[in-house]
């Protein structure tokens, strides 16, 4: 109760209550608890009032169990924040953090440290940030409208952008951004790795508070794989087959085959429908099958990997 006043300065017994999903008998009790114990709570009268904190008090960094404590040190992300300009930033809060934690829980970040660690690029990715990368960080964080140049298959195009927000994907990092001003803009997504110029305006833009970065993200994920997937194949699929198939293809179109897949035969194969980007494709992701997966429709597709085993026979048939 005390954090929650911290940080919404007043609070009516019925939002405590409904926050920490208690009842209002329990709200007044903890309160003269809290007063009794020396923390300066009391209550206001009228239209707008509620439980206060005397101004300026705030608790220290107390009551942290151990779970809390070394699950703080693993919210940071050390390498993306130096990417974008602000690792010594985070080392100098974890510093702070580190120095409140009362004396037996000095070890968390050590503890921590030793059994998990987060590599975010990818394995055959480009080393080191985009170029441009801590220039669009800086525009971020200042809400500064920016001139873009960027790099598309047709040649370089210049936008006025306002800058959202920045995702890192799988070790490719990608800019947020909203073009064609507040009025009748959209949200684009733009590789930051393409970005070939950042000219900062000196001028500020008006965000908008409604923008969710993390659900934007998810929508526009959800529909980019959904425009790229737009062909359906009918395969069988072994037991084997089944476990691997989330290897081959994406992780989408794994889902939704295994959530079509029909009852098992005798032999535990299973028939299914599985979403692809085009024949070619499917052919090249499902040959990592091997023999754990039959196509059976469309038939140019089965044609086509019936060629690709017939050569490999015979490029591998005894001399």
């Amino acid at each position: 109760m005390v954090l929650l006043l911290q940080s919404r300065e007043a609070m009516t017994a019925a939002e405590l209550a409904r926050e920490l999903e208690v009842s209002e008998r329990t709200v007044y009790r903890d309160m003269e608890a809290l007063s009794a114990a020396g923390v300066p709570v009391y209550a206001e009268q009228g239209r707008r009032g509620g439980y206060r904190l005397v101004g300026g008090y705030r608790t220290r960094l107390t009551g942290l169990t151990r779970e809390e404590a070394e699950a703080l040190f693993l919210s940071g992300l050390p390498g993306p924040a130096g990417d974008m300009g602000r690792g010594d930033a985070v080392a100098a809060a974890e510093l702070k953090v580190l120095a409140a934690l009362p004396a037996s829980l000095r070890d968390a970040p050590a503890r921590a440290g030793q059994r998990f660690h987060l590599d975010a690029p990818g394995w055959f990715g480009e080393s080191g940030p985009p170029p441009l990368l801590r220039d669009l960080a800086r525009a971020v964080w200042a809400d500064e409208t920016v001139e873009l140049r960027y790099r598309r298959r047709d040649g370089e195009v210049a936008r006025t952008a306002e800058p959202y927000g920045l995702v890192l994907k799988n070790g490719t990092w990608y800019l947020v951004a909203r073009v064609g001003g507040a009025d009748g803009g959209t949200h684009r997504t733009y590789r930051v790795d393409r970005v070939t110029g950042v000219l900062p305006s000196g001028e500020r833009f008006d965000r908008d508070d409604g923008f969710d970065l993390a659900a934007h993200w998810r929508e526009r994920a959800d529909a980019f794989l959904r425009s790229m997937l737009r062909e359906e194949i009918t395969i069988r699929l072994s037991p084997a087959g089944m476990r691997l198939l989330r290897y081959a293809v994406e992780p989408y179109a794994a889902e939704r085959a295994a959530a079509d897949a029909g009852d098992p035969d005798a032999d535990g194969w299973v028939v299914t429908t599985l979403p692809v980007e085009s024949a070619v494709v499917a052919a090249s992701e499902l040959m990592r099958l091997g023999a754990e997966a039959e196509v059976l429709a469309p038939p140019e597709l089965r044609t086509a990997m019936a060629d690709r085993a017939a050569r490999l026979a015979k490029l591998y048939a005894p001399s």
